[in-house]
């Protein structure tokens, strides 16, 4: 049984990264060993590695190659969020509306997509995939 995992980004300046994800998004360092790995912490289950690139591995920011899907809590409407993106520089993508959950589109610096949304993560119920979410996957 797999309990766990992470999804790794290859990035080109591992201090940029991690301030990225640690101060605009506000996701909690982990682990970092010098510029070699770095691991942050979306909620309870979502851990996301930070690799430095190099010529055996992929290319920051290049077109799907990565690409993060978060959660947004509760306490934070998006357009909150979206907002607070937009001061630190962020390029967001306008509001996706949907009756399912609302979304949107950023980059981090290397260019690897994010997209956002303020779904219930607790939610069972078995329900068609919506166009936002696939569309946001190809």
């Amino acid at each position: 049984m797999i309990s766990g995992g992470n999804a790794t980004i290859y990035v080109s300046n591992m201090d940029s990264a991690i301030q990225f994800y640690t101060e605009v998004l506000g996701l909690k360092l982990t682990n970092r060993f010098g510029n070699n790995w770095a691991t942050v912490q979306a909620g309870k289950t979502l851990v996301i590695g930070l690799h430095p690139w190099s010529a055996k591995y992929p290319r920051p920011g290049t077109k799907g190659s990565v690409q993060i899907g978060l959660v947004l809590s509760r306490d934070e409407p998006i357009r909150e969020f979206a907002a607070r993106l937009r001061k630190h520089g962020v390029e967001v993508g306008d509001i996706i509306e949907s009756a399912e959950a609302n979304y949107i589109h950023f980059a981090d610096p290397d260019g690897n997509l994010i997209y956002t949304g303020d779904w219930d993560p607790e939610f069972e119920e078995e329900r068609e995939p919506h166009d936002a979410v696939s569309s946001a996957t190809r």
